[in-house]
């Protein structure tokens, strides 16, 4: 185990990535740093915690911005729970804890949206907790070195994982010892082809010795992927353009998005034009045009949406808490979903 470690520890040396939140042990930038890595590939949250940190330096910055904001800061990246969940912990910081970071792991998984990941990697790094950090390259490199068969998203799989790292972890270095096996998945030890000939493990790697690594690390399947059809209309007058708040307990809550109207199968454009459904929003409304259809993956559902542009000289707005008349012009002041990013990006209103 020993010798694992060290290796590890070695190579980490030589072969890391500079990366920003490598270079302090700030524990405000290597919590946001490890939030906006949550599902996100480096080279895309490279730039999101660069713009971050420079709108807001410091965790009493983030604390007092508007949720708006940073839901349009955050536009593009997915996973908009995880910017609302980072705003109501900056708040919790700086109101319950005086700005301070809580410095264990656990006071920190107690904090909004901060789970065994964040919490374990901010403990190791900022306060050199020796607490493991488990994350999909972590179950890929162990899976692999002790040829684990427990499937790694099942419990055993990842009760196994954890308490192998735990023994490997340096008890002096343990911030150095997580980053190097996370950054040891992601370069060398691929999810794809890893170079196995020249790994300084491949001596103690039993999956490559019973020739499995192919086939490791081993997942349970998730269920099919569920559907959802989204007809937008895109109503607008002379100047202004009707958008809509998500406030619901669903995907892209507190984002904007136009009126919609979501149906269980794709509807023809016959039936789009004429739904009385629209009718809420206009007496008289002169359609222009049915967009593409835009696809969109999220980890649970495939979203497949459809754009009605239309016009109107008289928009009725009923519900003024929720649904909003802005100048077309000011459209891209909203944090708006990327599939409707997308839409604005074609379509170009502005």
């Amino acid at each position: 185990m020993q010798e694992i470690t060290h290796r590890l520890s070695n190579w980490y040396k030589i072969n890391k990535r500079d990366l920003p939140w490598r270079q302090t042990s700030d524990p405000y930038c290597i919590w946001l740093s490890e939030v906006i890595l949550q599902q996100t590939r480096i080279q895309q949250g490279l730039g999101y915690y660069l713009k971050f940190t420079n709108t807001y330096p410091s965790i009493f910055d983030l604390a007092n911005a508007d949720i708006d904001e940073i839901l349009k800061l955050w536009q593009g990246l997915g996973y908009y729970t995880r910017a609302r969940n980072l705003h109501a912990t900056a708040k919790t910081i700086v109101n319950e804890h005086n700005g301070n970071f809580p410095s264990t792991y656990a006071e920190l998984i107690q904090l909004k949206g901060v789970g065994e990941y964040t919490a374990a990697a901010v403990a190791s790094i900022a306060f050199k907790e020796s607490v493991p950090v488990i994350d999909g390259n972590v179950l890929r490199v162990i899976s692999r070195l002790f040829s684990i068969e427990d499937p790694v998203n099942s419990n055993p799989g990842k009760k196994a994982i954890k308490k192998i790292v735990a023994e490997l972890i340096d008890k002096n270095a343990p911030g150095t010892f997580n980053q190097s096996i996370m950054e040891f998945g992601s370069l060398q030890c691929t999810p794809q082809n890893p170079d196995c000939k020249n790994c300084i493990l491949n001596n103690f790697c039993l999956g490559l010795e019973n020739k499995k690594i192919d086939t490791l690390p081993r997942k349970i399947k998730n269920k099919p992927q569920q559907v959802r059809h989204f007809n937008y209309l895109v109503l607008t007058n002379s100047t202004h353009i009707l958008i809509k708040k998500r406030n619901e307990n669903d995907i892209w809550k507190g984002l904007y998005e136009f009126p919609l109207y979501e149906t269980e199968k794709k509807l023809t454009h016959e039936k789009l034009i004429d739904n009385d459904r629209w009718n809420k929003y206009s007496d008289s409304i002169t359609i222009q045009k049915i967009s593409k259809e835009y696809k969109h993956i999220l980890s649970h559902r495939i979203l497949k949406a459809i754009f009605i542009i239309a016009e109107s000289d008289k928009i009725i707005i009923e519900n003024k808490n929720e649904y909003f008349l802005i100048p077309i012009a000011e459209i891209n002041k909203y944090a708006v979903p990327r599939l409707i990013e997308r839409f604005l990006t074609d379509y170009k209103f502005v």
